[in-house]
């Protein structure tokens, strides 16, 4: 609880990961919607086609998105270990003096 308090633990990453499932429900939603309300006398088929290409490329792009603000949780996660070891390392090389 001191870790959450004090902005040491994150809980973006695991909201991102909730951000990409409603994202990807989103997309293929309005992909149906845009495929669906095209088949009707004014519809075209380039919009049926967008309709398509929403339901299978729309996921994979808000995966992309929510990776990327991800990886920069990862950089940050990575760092502060460097920092820990450092600080580890440093101690054991010039111990306090008493």
């Amino acid at each position: 609880m001191q870790e959450f308090f004090s902005f040491r633990k994150m809980i973006t990453p695991t909201i991102i990961r909730f951000i990409f499932w409603i994202g990807s429900g989103l997309m293929v939603i309005g992909g149906l919607i845009a495929l669906f309300s095209n088949l009707g006398r004014y519809g075209s088929a380039a919009s049926a086609v967008g309709g398509l290409l929403t339901i299978f490329i729309g996921p994979v792009i808000v995966r992309i998105v929510c990776e990327q603000v991800i990886l920069f949780f990862r950089i940050n996660e990575t760092l502060s270990d460097i920092r820990s070891d450092l600080q580890d390392v440093k101690s054991r090389l010039n111990p306090p003096q008493a």
